[in-house]
């Protein structure tokens, strides 16, 4: 489906902050069939990666001042005005990182921190809506906060993005009450409380695509140098699910669905 405009609040736009820009293009082509157009920069490339001429995503090596984070996708949030955005994220407790700035004609734009650590930027558009594609395959389909307060996450985000939220009973799945981010009523994300089992992982957001086979992508991105995380494992009444990291290192989610939210 096509996408022409975001409301404040729903994902619209993921980039891949990468060690190895080359690798990395190979990889996220040949797993997703995307096409990419390279745009040079000062640093190296900045990539749009697209389906049939449409941008659904991008990725860019990173320079090096950046290099002593790891390879990670980096998550925008639309909002209306990104000004007064920053102004609630800091009085909410969260930081800036970077920004806001313009990005030529495309559009206005932050890097953030909410006050577990958790990196996310927001993006007023300009010229450039966002990811123009979504309830497709090999599009991003849905975020997820993993954190450490759910209390604190939820007045952060309530507030900084005008989120409401419902709470889906996940007992079947050993996670007890999952918490759905809302626009309008519409799920566009969903949040649950870190369990010690995950030990030292920082607070963060993970980025879900939608795919016709999840077996079949988890052994693909395996053959491509990926590795499995989280082995396909079904979510009762949603679909079934895969955690992989990219050669590089880089944290992403792939899942058939079986509910369209």
């Amino acid at each position: 489906m096509k996408v022409s405009n975001y409301k404040q609040g729903q994902p619209c736009w993921i980039e891949l902050a990468t060690h190895d820009w080359y690798s990395a293009k190979i990889f996220y082509q040949k797993l997703f069939q995307w096409q990419a157009d390279d745009m040079p920069m000062p640093e190296g490339h900045y990539t749009m990666l697209q389906l049939e001429g449409d941008d659904i995503a991008a990725m860019y090596q990173m320079p090096q001042e950046m290099l002593k984070l790891p390879t990670h996708w980096e998550l925008y949030f639309a909002v209306d005005d990104v000004d007064e955005t920053v102004k609630v994220i800091k009085h909410a407790g969260g930081e800036i990182v970077a920004g806001p700035h313009s990005v030529g004609d495309s559009g206005k734009m932050a890097v953030c921190h909410d006050p577990e650590g958790a990196r996310f930027s927001i993006w007023q558009a300009f010229d450039h809506v966002g990811i123009k594609r979504s309830f497709e395959p090999n599009t991003l389909c849905w975020v997820e906060y993993m954190c450490r307060d759910s209390v604190l996450a939820k007045s952060f985000y309530r507030q900084v993005l005008s989120f409401d939220t419902s709470t889906v009973d996940m007992s079947e799945m050993g996670i007890g009450d999952y918490v759905q981010w809302l626009v309008n009523k519409q799920p566009v994300g969903g949040m649950m409380e870190m369990t010690p089992e995950w030990k030292d992982t920082p607070p963060h957001w993970m980025l879900y695509f939608s795919v016709e086979d999840c077996d079949a992508m988890a052994k693909k991105a395996e053959e491509l140098g990926g590795r499995i995380c989280v082995p396909p494992t079904d979510i009762p009444d949603v679909g079934r699910f895969a955690v992989i990291d990219d050669p590089q290192g880089g944290t992403f989610s792939v899942i058939k669905l079986t509910k369209v939210f």
